[in-house]
């Protein structure tokens, strides 16, 4: 099936091609370009488009490629927030996700960002490459005995919950669907406002969907512990950045790992390193010692691209021989099986 993959980069291109063998054979056609309203007529007689995370697949960028025969939205990534389910459908437009490919790829750089920033481990490694070793400022604390959060627990949330278990943390969690194999482990399901209440550190696995957009916002932030560390690899929108900045100044917040922002889709996964930065609430961020920022590379191992590429390709095998998807892999009815 002749498919156009957006937003291309070298990685994106070895992987897809490595799984895409017998029985999955389409012919692809690798684009640099962020799918957009203006972009959108590069997909001209294309059935499907390949699309990620900071594509812009709204009412106006699915009419349009409506309008050029596409039949088939293959996200190569678990969220969909991105795309307007509602004009989706209206245009008949299938929308396929990659549901899983390693809970344990995000999960692991989750903990990561908490070691390194109670460690203050990218300071320090910066101090010694200067011939600066002295440790003051660099105080941490033992995670171990501490108290962690965990907003949703679904597959990356329970990984990170059976880790921090591991380090002997008190492990909180907030979820509508409380996981029974946690709970046999000693995790305790509580409310948001009492998680956010009693915990040393607060980690955010949820979906972005209208209820969660901003779920941390100036008044949820003054229900958290002084000191708090947060932690966010899910999606850029649930933190109101602003309200963070302004914690972080008072001291409210006592560090911040993030992996998404939400404005992120005009800065990660470009080389930006001889442009000046227009956005001065992200280069704000980074005047912060206690901030530690990666550009949504959680994502980014080997096993999780090889599962993301082999999913893709099984997502357009089945649309073009109309079979069924594999569970929770469809988010829009399909109209235009053929």
């Amino acid at each position: 099936m002749r498919t156009a993959v957006f937003s291309t980069k070298a990685y994106d291109r070895q992987f897809l091609q490595a799984a895409n063998v017998p029985p999955h054979v389409h012919e692809l056609t690798f684009l640099e370009a962020r799918l957009t309203l203006q972009t959108a007529p590069l997909a001209a007689g294309y059935r499907a488009v390949c699309a990620f995370v900071n594509d812009v697949l709204d009412a106006a960028t699915l009419s349009q490629l409506a309008n050029e025969g596409v039949q088939l939205i293959a996200l190569r990534c678990a969220g969909f927030n991105q795309v307007d389910l509602h004009a989706a459908q209206r245009h008949g437009l299938c929308v396929v996700r990659v549901p899983a490919y390693s809970p344990h790829a995000v999960a692991e750089h989750t903990v990561g960002l908490m070691l390194a920033l109670n460690r203050k481990l990218h300071r320090a490694y910066a101090r010694v490459r200067e011939g600066n070793f002295s440790l003051e400022g660099l105080l941490g604390w033992d995670l171990h005995g501490q108290t962690a959060g965990i907003v949703g627990t679904g597959r990356i949330g329970c990984v990170v919950a059976r880790i921090l278990h591991g380090f002997g943390l008190r492990v909180l969690a907030h979820d509508l669907a409380p996981s029974p194999e946690l709970e046999a482990l000693g995790v305790q399901y509580v409310p948001l406002a009492e998680l956010l209440r009693s915990s040393d550190i607060v980690t955010l696995h949820c979906p972005l969907l209208p209820d969660t957009h901003h779920l941390i916002n100036a008044q949820t932030v003054q229900q958290m512990k002084p000191g708090v560390m947060l932690i966010n690899t899910s999606r850029g929108a649930l933190i109101d950045t602003q309200a963070v900045i302004q914690a972080l100044k008072s001291g409210h917040i006592g560090c911040l790992g993030l992996d998404v922002y939400e404005e992120e889709e005009d800065l990660f996964f470009e080389d930006l390193s001889n442009q000046v930065i227009q956005d001065d609430v992200f280069t704000r961020l980074l005047t912060f010692p206690n901030v530690l920022i990666t550009a949504h590379q959680a994502f980014f191992t080997r096993n999780a691209l090889e599962a993301i590429a082999r999913q893709t390709m099984r997502n357009l095998s089945c649309f073009e021989r109309g079979e069924p998807f594999d569970p929770h892999v469809e988010v829009t009815p399909q109209r235009l099986r053929k």
